[in-house]
């Protein structure tokens, strides 16, 4: 379950009255089930949503969970899971990780919705069929979409009806007029034509994100990023572009496309990305 269903739920008990046990990953060094993020939510009934890493880790929060409905004191837990670490868990991952694990009172639910309320957020250019396929992908595994395109009739609320955000634009030349990036976020570029791929490319290398992928051929790749050279940007810059964009899962329809890209996308926001 992804963290943005785990925050809809968590709204959802505030709204009906019910308080709650929050507990999320929220450092890890080294070889852990879960990265930086994950979280559990349980109510007072003992039900659960979300898993910090399962296994003795998963089995310990929930106790501790369990526990903090009745203290209702959250508190920073420190879990060693290296088997030789006669106090940790035995668990044969290796690494650390720390859980907070947080008593959510329905009537102050202030900390929660400021913490749980910020998603990583992916800007879209390009409102094709690639990009109307791809927009669900996201939403459901837990990012923001914003889809960006210079065609009303492309970008509307009737093909990407529960996207965030639909933003139809004058030119390709100010892609991010009103728009902030930050470290949260990730940038897929897959417009109608190589001249707006290279565009709105051109724009994003300087920004501070967290990924950029771009749709095309090797060939229309290769090309691309020889005009970024002449135009000043370095190869170190452009070796950060995931480009031909996605997986290589031999993908073909606009479906598989997405999908080959949503995995790509997990993959950077777990810590595994290759650039």
């Amino acid at each position: 379950m992804s963290k943005n269903n785990i925050l809809k739920i968590g709204k959802d008990l505030i709204d009906t009255g019910e308080s709650f046990v929050i507990a999320k990953v929220v450092d890890t060094n080294g070889s852990t089930p879960r990265k930086k993020g994950a979280c559990l939510l349980m109510r007072g009934n003992g039900t659960r949503y979300g898993t910090v890493g399962g296994g003795k880790l998963e089995a310990e929060v929930e106790r501790i969970a369990l526990e903090t409905f009745k203290t209702r004191q959250s508190k920073l837990y420190r879990f060693r899971l290296k088997p030789e670490d006669q106090q940790g868990l035995d668990m044969r991952c290796g690494g650390d990780a720390d859980v907070f694990v947080e008593y959510v009172d329905a009537a102050k639910t202030e900390t929660f919705i400021e913490e749980f309320g910020v998603k990583s957020t992916v800007l879209i250019f390009g409102a094709g069929h690639v990009g109307q396929a791809l927009e669900p992908v996201l939403r459901f595994i837990g990012f923001s979409t914003t889809v960006i395109d210079d065609r009303a009739e492309y970008a509307s609320s009737e093909r990407f009806p529960e996207a965030d955000r639909v933003r139809v634009i004058e030119s390709f030349e100010d892609a991010y007029e009103d728009i902030k990036t930050d470290e949260n976020s990730y940038i897929v570029i897959m417009t109608r034509g190589h001249s707006y791929d290279y565009t709105v490319l051109k724009q994003s290398l300087r920004r501070k994100v967290a990924y950029i992928g771009m749709i095309g051929s090797r060939n229309k790749v290769a090309d691309t990023k020889k005009r970024l050279i002449e135009d000043g940007f370095s190869q170190e810059e452009l070796d950060k572009v995931y480009s031909p964009i996605g997986l290589p899962i031999f993908a073909e329809t606009p479906e598989e496309i997405a999908v080959s890209v949503a995995a790509e996308m997990i993959k950077v926001r777990a810590g595994h990305g290759e650039r």
